[in-house]
């Protein structure tokens, strides 16, 4: 009995600590989550930010492009304007001639054009020998082009195209300007002079301060080959630069005539975002840049305080991940705790539980567990129809084993014939108990006549196998003396267990009538014998 209530704890002990396995991962699976929540959280502000950072890379792209086209259409037109009036000058000289009076005529045309038109400086026509001729200007100029890049191009060059030359300082006015020129043959087919067109190059600045392209943007408009003819931010010396070292002039040279591209040019180590263009049908480029530092930096200052509130809501979250997981702690230990002293109260009152039913000098059942048992095996058997045994046992000539060999010689007696008896009844439904004194008994359910009989020998024979001696007891040893009782509780006229106690302690009775050391059995289905 003890043992199997030590087991059920143990089964209880062993049961609750595979629950507690199962529980534990909590722990783990809470720093999982609040982990996964924190990693999901940076990596969607990281997604976030880099989709931005695409958007207005994209959007400044765009945004650049289009102004490299209104800066290439701008001078295109510009460009087209000076050359359709030098083809205009071109024609007339040609026709005319430059007598007194078609130079007088052609001189007011010439000052009409350029009062009309904003763009053009001035308008010039220059002999073979480089001399002026006339000009848009209000007074008679002195002087000789001939030293020019445009005037000796048309010299060494018989083309009758527009020639876009490169910027010079205007000797009349002091100004930079842009020369568009044309040659001027003779009737005979020879160089007779040119007819120059200047843009003045304060023109396209007001142009070009126009556009918003931040504190650190620029804009350019250069030739093929490479000279530098305006840049905003606009320095005087820059003017007539060449660039073909430049990243800009070597990525048209080599990627094409449209594009964009972020370059940090040698001329300021300025990251921009650059988009270029091509004039169509004229030598030149124009390049809008925007200063990258310039377009993220709202996307910086964004992405910061967006990195510092999700840091802060990160930071929080592992705070109260913390404190969830200290509480989750405490609350498997405190639980560990209490599971741990549930199974050892579970133990402490099935060991208080055996005492209670257990016989403190024999180990057997007491009196009280017999009878609840009595009880209940007498109900089942009754419901099931079954047979059922009672055996009734008693040590003969004890007072007198007692009175002769002590009581502690008495005692380990009883002990000796217990462990004998409890031998005996060996089936789990079997119950051995110490009823009182030196009287034992046994509850054998479903069991018959024939089967009683043969344990209560059983349990004679081991009594006798002990050789105890007894020398007051005729037999020379310990023997026992045991009334047996069958019957079926169903067929019973009085539904009272404790009436089978009667018969069986009866039966014991005549047992040590007819000479001790035997057994007397009797079936019958009454209670009352």
């Amino acid at each position: 009995m003890h043992d199997a209530d030590h087991s059920a704890a143990d089964r209880d002990g062993h049961g609750l600590s595979a629950l507690d396995g199962q529980r534990r991962p909590l722990v783990a699976l809470a720093v999982g989550l609040i982990a996964g929540f924190c990693l999901l959280l940076a990596g969607l502000q990281g997604w976030s930010a880099w989709h931005a950072w695409q958007a207005i890379r994209e959007d400044s792209r765009v945004a650049t492009t289009n102004m490299a086209r209104a800066l290439a259409s701008h001078a295109e037109t510009s460009i087209k304007l000076g050359d359709a009036v030098l083809a205009e000058m071109v024609e007339r000289i040609e026709h005319d001639g430059l007598g007194e009076a078609a130079t007088a005529r052609l001189t007011g045309r010439l000052r009409d054009l350029t009062h009309d038109v904003g763009e053009l400086h001035g308008l010039f026509v220059y002999g073979p020998d480089g001399k002026w001729l006339t000009s848009s200007l209000p007074r008679p100029m002195q002087g000789n082009n001939f030293d020019r890049e445009y005037f000796q191009f048309h010299l060494l060059h018989s083309g009758r195209a527009t020639h876009v030359g490169v910027p010079v300082r205007s000797r009349s006015t002091g100004a930079w300007i842009l020369p568009l020129s044309r040659r001027i043959d003779g009737p005979d087919g020879k160089f007779a002079g040119v007819a120059l067109a200047t843009l003045n190059l304060a023109w396209f600045g007001r142009f070009y301060e126009s556009f918003d392209v931040g504190k650190k943007g620029t804009i350019l408009l250069a030739l093929d080959n490479g000279t530098l003819i305006y840049r905003r931010p606009f320095r005087d010396d820059q003017v007539g630069m060449d660039i073909r070292n430049g990243s800009i002039w070597q990525r048209i040279q080599r990627d094409g005539y449209v594009g964009s591209v972020v370059e940090a040019p040698r001329i300021d180590n300025i990251e921009r975002l650059y988009s270029y263009r091509h004039l169509q049908g004229f030598p030149l480029f124009v390049a809008s840049g925007q200063a990258t530092e310039e377009i993220f930096a709202g996307w910086r200052r964004t992405t910061m305080q967006t990195a510092v509130l999700g840091a802060a809501a990160m930071i929080l979250l592992a705070c109260g991940g913390v404190v969830l997981v200290r509480q989750i702690r405490i609350r498997e230990r405190l639980e560990r705790d209490l599971r741990r002293v549930g199974v050892s109260l579970r133990r402490h009152n099935a060991s208080l539980q055996n005492l209670a039913d257990s016989d403190a000098l024999t180990g057997l059942a007491n009196r009280r567990l017999f009878e609840d048992r009595l009880v209940s095996e007498y109900e089942r058997a009754r419901r099931n129809g079954a047979q059922f045994a009672l055996i009734m046992a008693d040590v003969d000539h004890f007072k007198k084993f007692n009175d002769h060999y002590g009581h502690p010689a008495g005692d380990d007696c009883l002990r000796k014939v217990a462990g004998a008896i409890e031998s005996g009844a060996r089936r789990p439904g079997d119950l051995a108990a110490r009823y009182g004194g030196e009287e034992f008994a046994v509850i054998l359910a479903d069991t018959d006549l024939t089967g009683a009989n043969a344990v209560a020998d059983t349990i004679r024979e081991a009594v006798a196998a002990l050789d105890l001696p007894h020398a007051d007891n005729p037999a020379g040893r310990v023997t026992l003396s045991m009334g047996l009782y069958v019957g079926h509780p169903a067929l019973a006229e009085r539904d009272d267990p404790l009436a089978w106690v009667d018969v069986a302690d009866r039966l014991l009775y005549e047992a040590k009538d007819a000479g001790r050391n035997r057994v007397v059995a009797r079936e019958g289905h009454e209670a009352a014998v």
